[in-house]
């Protein structure tokens, strides 16, 4: 298949590329510049200019396709719900594009959506449309263009990680270096989802040979990882102390994360385990913690 892929360039989209090519498939991965372009010729892909604000780009992608990997986000959460609103609008384009085909629009979305009540995993067969993450637009969209008979599956992402990058776990070492100490809520219980980049991509993969429409898929590794843990190897990374912090405090140290930091999120994949035959292999999130470069990332 001829594969739209946004996102091609980034941290996960850039991973797909392989995977799709690997399994005999054409990618043609959306670039808005010209050394993303450069680097998906040298990966194999064909590149596609446009940006998630020209939709006619969007359109015209997936129109020369046979399938589209929805995976570019613009993840500035100090403007998060606009960003939601510029996803739905993108996955709008994309859906309209291929409505009354077969062919297949994978979006992606948060493991919180599949949340039914406090303290239980997440699990692909739930839709809380009353979650209050603004992210749940992006699957509200997808259920909207289903039924204009756009063939849709979602893919669910926790905290996707390698020793670079950490999904929120990545400003929130940023948060820590400025604070000058690591910081947790309470008892620091609340847990967090992860999964190991690779996974994930290959996951995406999986379900686009799948091609069923209508399903969600938690790409889950680790189902849930406390808050302290967390904290404590970040502050041993970057040599600060770690302390428990009261929900009154929240919003002056977290600043933007606040919102995060106390959400207790975990996710089962046990059904999209079973359904796609995906198993993960990748190092887990603390190891990858355990292993960053940390003064690099001061360097970012």
């Amino acid at each position: 298949m001829r594969v739209f892929l946004t996102g091609a360039t980034g941290f996960i989209g850039s991973r797909i590329v392989p995977e799709l090519l690997a399994a005999g498939h054409q990618v043609l991965g959306l670039t808005r510049s010209e050394a993303g372009a450069r680097s998906l010729v040298a990966a194999g892909a064909e590149p596609h200019r446009g940006d998630l604000e020209d939709l006619d780009s969007l359109r015209d992608g997936a129109a020369k396709s046979d399938a589209v990997i929805h995976t570019a986000f613009d993840h500035n959460f100090s403007n998060f719900i606009a960003n939601c609103e510029k996803d739905k609008r993108v996955i709008e384009a994309l859906g309209g594009a291929l409505a009354g085909s077969d062919r297949l629009l994978i979006i992606t979305s948060g493991v919180g959506m599949g949340s039914a009540e406090q303290g239980q995993p997440a699990r692909e067969d739930v839709f809380n449309t009353d979650h209050p993450n603004p992210r749940i637009l992006s699957e509200l969209t997808g259920a909207a263009m289903a039924e204009k008979g756009v063939k849709v599956s979602v893919v669910r992402l926790p905290q996707v990680h390698d020793t670079m990058k950490q999904g929120l776990i990545t400003p929130l070492i940023a948060q820590t270096r400025a604070k000058g100490l690591s910081a947790y809520l309470g008892e620091g219980r609340n847990r967090w989802s992860s999964a190991h980049v690779l996974d994930v991509a290959k996951l995406y993969r999986l379900a686009l040979d799948k091609q069923d429409a209508g399903v969600r898929y938690n790409a889950v590794a680790e189902e849930g990882i406390p808050m302290r843990e967390i904290a404590e190897v970040i502050g041993a990374g970057l040599n600060v102390p770690v302390v428990s912090l009261s929900q009154e405090e929240a919003a002056d140290h977290f600043g933007w994360l606040a919102m995060f930091a106390g959400l207790d999120m975990p996710a089962s994949s046990e059904w999209t385990r079973a359904h796609l035959g995906w198993h993960p292999t990748g190092p887990g999130l603390i190891a990858d913690l355990e292993r960053m470069d940390y003064s690099q990332a001061a360097a970012a």
